[in-house]
């Protein structure tokens, strides 16, 4: 199976800056000036050359995306099913296989511009066809834009996940929420997981680490369980059964008798029995944590109920274990949970049918006796002379005769080898066992600087100024009078005068939201009802009536004092805008020459001045071949193309180059 290595994905760009970057790149890695007088064969290939290099890079870097990502079938059954949990399994084969039809769709648009380029007849088409592919493909990248930022979220969420490898050696720690496993897992390893006196403190799975037996041991803390159908559980709970399912490992199932935790006895062990199938060919050893609480006070229902769960559990023993202050019961639960591991993962071993294969080539020697004297180890005369005489110097003081010296840490220094003295000076460590509880450790006593300087205080200084001199002394005594101030304050009614109304305006705001989230449940029925797209809430209550007549404008003229005597025959009617039907106008129109609609008021420009159809005809035709010459030659889209290119003098590029000088300026 494939160990993947989620930290390693690179970061997947928006759209915006997916097409940015590879058309800066185009345009970085690419010739970009094309002359007029380059032969057709070259300006297509020099558009060609930007169609593909655009495709090839939108390849290579879809195609690192598709890579980067993991293969829910290639990876281990654990971290499918954890990715599943998490984010989908449909949505997330959805997102890449988005991306991978992107990137066949942008192959075969580049495909066919190439294969339209091939039979381009100016520079200004060929110019169009790029244009055309690289729009294309830049379109079909905009249009991944929420794919790409699905897998950008989920790269950033598979990076934090925890280093978890399947198949080593593996302890895993479950039970309903807030028995301890948190605080037990930061005991043993230097793992730091939140530990909190609510439930669902740990919402995802922590690993910690520690040594026992000179080989490196996997702990993990799962979320909390709770006991109902798995068609119910969270997505919390979701990834705690998935390792349960898919690790093999041994399980601590942890309890709390004294129900501490918020849960009953009873319940803890329904739990257990809900997920028993989970624990199949797993070590299983129950743990009751918090002994220090119920160790004496346990009523025969409960210690029945615990006899039960131990006949599960591995010899059969439930281990009594205290987070608090018992070291010696949390080592001891580690001990044997690593040892009943160690056993399974042995004993499944010799089962399986390698190990035959191994006996076979092992033969085990012992070497019989050649006969029955025996044959102690000997040390020689000489050296036990030896070692004889140099204890009697050593106890004699005799340091001068056989160039023994004695240096500054009280070792023995014969002919330039240390040999150990009874006046060796005392390590810390040693004095700190001897004084027991009335050592302190004093680190000045070993400065080099005289004794009544030893202990003086040691200035801080941060950019050059000194820290004592900006410590206030009588801080304390000011922070006592500001408590005194507040607590009168307070006596005196002070904090309470805004009480009152700020409780009458969130009393107002909660009914405004009440009534706003009714309105939204009817509007939501209503288009349920009615199969409406979309349901908006209108702007006003009421839809405002248009409230103009005649009459209402006579009377408000008279009430300003106008006379209004004698215009009841008058046209208040309101006059054609803009906005209004041009069918009317369209008859006094006339056609031109290009059956184009024209105004009769203005003469087109390509009719001004002339007479003759027939000179208009011949007009015409000179018209489209200086267009031909002019605009098609030179790459421009029309007429209104003022755009020069850069100008070049003709004999640098046509011709033999003649006498004279070679800089042309």
């Amino acid at each position: 199976m494939v160990q993947y290595n989620f930290k390693r994905i690179a970061v997947v760009p928006m759209a915006k800056d997916f097409i940015d970057v590879i058309l800066s790149k185009t345009q970085r890695k690419t010739p970009t000036v094309v002359h007029k007088q380059y032969k057709i064969g070259r300006i297509r290939a020099f558009y060609m050359r930007k169609v593909k290099f655009t495709q090839s890079n939108f390849n290579e870097k879809l195609t690192s995306i598709l890579s980067d990502f993991p293969k829910l079938e290639e990876i281990h059954p654990f971290y499918s099913d954890l990715m599943n949990v998490l984010y989908d399994r449909d949505h997330y084969k959805l997102a890449l296989g988005q991306i991978n039809t992107a990137r066949h769709l942008i192959d075969n648009v580049a495909k066919d511009y190439v294969r339209l380029l091939k039979y381009g007849d100016s520079l200004y088409r060929c110019k169009q066809l790029k244009r055309a592919a690289l729009g294309r493909m830049a379109t079909i990248m905009k249009k991944q834009a929420q794919s790409l930022s699905y897998l950008e979220e989920v790269r950033q969420h598979l990076g934090r996940l925890p280093s978890i490898d399947p198949n080593t050696r593996t302890i895993l720690i479950t039970g309903f929420p807030n028995v301890g496993k948190s605080s037990f897992i930061n005991k043993i390893t230097r793992a730091d997981v939140e530990v909190q006196p609510y439930a669902f403190t740990t919402k995802s799975l922590y690993v910690g680490h520690t040594d026992h037996k000179y080989l490196r041991w996997q702990f993990i803390d799962t979320p909390g369980i709770l006991d109902h159908p798995l068609e119910e559980r969270n997505t919390i709970e979701m990834q705690a059964i998935t390792a349960l399912a898919h690790l093999r490992a041994a399980v601590l199932y942890m309890m709390d008798p004294s129900e501490q935790c918020g849960y009953t006895l009873e319940a803890q062990q329904a739990l257990f029995e809900n997920i028993k199938p989970l624990f199949a060919n797993k070590p299983l050893i129950v743990v009751a944590n918090k002994a220090d609480i119920w160790r004496d006070d346990l009523t025969p229902e409960k210690r029945a109920i615990l006899e039960v769960m131990a006949r599960d559990s591995v010899d059969e023993t439930i281990l009594e274990m205290s987070n608090k202050d018992d070291d010696d019961s949390v080592n001891r639960v580690k001990v044997t949970a690593c040892d009943k591991l160690l056993q399974h993962r042995v004993e499944q071993k010799f089962q399986t049918k390698k190990t035959d294969s191994i006996l076979n080539r092992i033969h085990v020697a012992e070497p019989a006796k050649r006969d029955t004297l025996e044959r102690p180890p000997c040390i020689p005369v000489a050296a036990l002379a030896k070692r004889q005489q140099k204890k009697q110097k050593a106890l004699e003081g005799d340091d001068g005769e056989n160039d023994e010296d004695e240096n500054e840490d009280g070792m023995m220094v014969d002919g330039g080898r240390p040999t150990r003295n009874s006046t060796k000076k005392k390590s810390e460590r040693e004095i700190e066992l001897e004084m027991g509880d009335d050592y302190i450790l004093d680190l000045n006593k070993k400065y080099l600087v005289k004794e009544d300087e030893k202990y003086d205080v040691i200035p801080e200084f941060i950019n050059g100024h000194n820290l004592a001199d900006y410590i206030d002394p009588d801080i304390m005594k000011k922070l006592e009078e500001l408590e005194k101030e507040e607590e009168m304050r307070e006596r005196a009614g002070y904090y309470g005068s805004d009480a009152e109304s700020d409780d009458e305006n969130v009393k107002e705001i909660h009914e405004l939201a009440e009534k706003i989230r009714i309105k939204k449940k009817l509007m939501k029925n209503e288009q349920k009802l009615q199969g409406t797209k979309k349901s908006v809430l209108p702007r006003t209550t009421e839809p405002k009536k248009r409230e103009r007549s005649v009459s209402r404008l006579k009377r408000e003229f008279e009430d300003l004092g106008v006379d209004m005597e004698g215009t009841d025959d008058a046209h208040f009617a309101r006059t054609r805008g803009r906005s209004g039907s041009r069918k009317p106008a369209l008859k006094k129109a006339r056609m031109d020459s290009e059956g184009r609609v024209r105004s009769s008021s203005r003469t087109p420009r390509d009719e001004s001045g002339v007479r003759d159809p027939s000179m208009k005809k011949k007009l015409g035709k000179l018209q489209k071949k200086v267009q031909n010459q002019k605009f098609n030659q030179f790459g421009k889209s029309g007429e209104g193309d003022r755009h020069i290119a850069t100008k070049m003098p003709k004999h640098l590029f046509s011709g033999k180059r003649g006498t004279g000088k070679t800089d042309r300026r």
